[in-house]
């Protein structure tokens, strides 16, 4: 199968290209810019029908939650209109698309898990953006699958767990917000729903639906952190005391949902793939970063 994903940087554009690599079923490309360019609408037909993929994953997004609220055309741009560019140029040449969109669709009110079949009500600019992405590729094109995820880490980029790693490295003491509850989620485990899904396709074809994909086990941003410097502690690697606030007492500019635990039945009930637990998927990744020669695979 024939693969495109848009991005080259991002977190699951370079995990999968990762898993692809070991898979001999993957043809996989990764494009950015400038020859994609998601701010660029004109740019983004023409590679998606020279190259003629059997379905696009389309990964790359504005992911700067903070900085959105004060750029929302720019967000608005990237992970709405884009998208939408994207589904419609896939389905020009008979290509499906995976679509990754967000925990933040939710406003963060509800006591457990959410569903795919609960209300949305972001509470910023991001979320909203994101949202109307989601719209825009199930508008543009019936062969979709859309994927909400969360929390997401791995060693590439930036993200959560290699900044405590990071921070740890000058500070012995640090304060994470503890009323935040949410899914950690490997990008690599992302990536082998993702060709999970699209290896499946070629059985069934896409389904058209909302997925929501995440770690197995929820958690919190502090206990996350204190997880994270336990395993590093067990592998001679930087650790820090966390001590837990509120959100009140490290505020945003954008509004993060107090709970965005995911309900991932329905892609294990359709597709039969499930994540592993949080922490045995945090620990494969900081055994990376701390070059441990861990023979254990990510």
């Amino acid at each position: 199968m024939k693969l495109l994903v848009t991005g080259t940087k991002g977190q699951l554009a370079r995990a999968l290209y990762e898993r692809a690599a070991d898979d001999d079923a993957i043809d996989l490309t990764c494009i950015g810019r400038p020859d994609l360019d998601l701010a660029e609408a004109s740019s983004i037909r023409s590679p998606i029908h020279d190259l003629k993929p059997d379905a696009v994953i389309s990964a790359a997004a504005y992911t700067a939650v903070d900085k959105a609220e004060d750029e929302p055309d720019q967000a608005d741009l990237i992970n709405a209109v884009a998208p939408g560019e994207i589904a419609k140029a896939a389905r020009e040449i008979g290509a499906a698309i995976i679509h990754l969109s967000t925990d933040y669709v939710f406003d963060g009110d509800k006591t457990g898990s959410y569903s795919e079949t609960d209300a949305v009500n972001p509470k910023s600019v991001y979320g909203s953006s994101k949202l109307k992405g989601e719209r825009a590729v199930a508008a543009a094109n019936p062969k979709h699958v859309i994927l909400r995820t969360a929390w997401v880490y791995s060693p590439f980029g930036h993200n959560f767990v290699k900044s405590m790693l990071s921070l740890a490295e000058g500070r012995d003491h640090l304060s994470v917000v503890d009323d935040q509850y949410g899914n950690p989620t490997s990008a690599f485990d992302l990536a082998d729903a993702v060709l999970t899904i699209t290896k499946q396709w070629q059985r069934s074809g896409p389904t058209g639906k909302v997925y929501h994909c995440a770690g197995t086990g929820a958690t919190t941003w502090c206990r996350l952190a204190r997880h994270v410097f336990a395993t590093s502690a067990r592998y001679s690697g930087p650790v820090a005391e966390v001590a837990p606030i509120t959100s009140a007492e490290w505020p945003t500019k954008a509004a993060r949902p107090k709970n965005s635990q995911l309900d991932c039945s329905r892609l294990l009930n359709d597709y039969g793939w499930r994540a592993p637990e949080w922490q045995a998927s945090v620990e494969k990744v900081i055994a990376r970063l701390l070059d441990t020669g861990s023979e254990t695979p990510i």
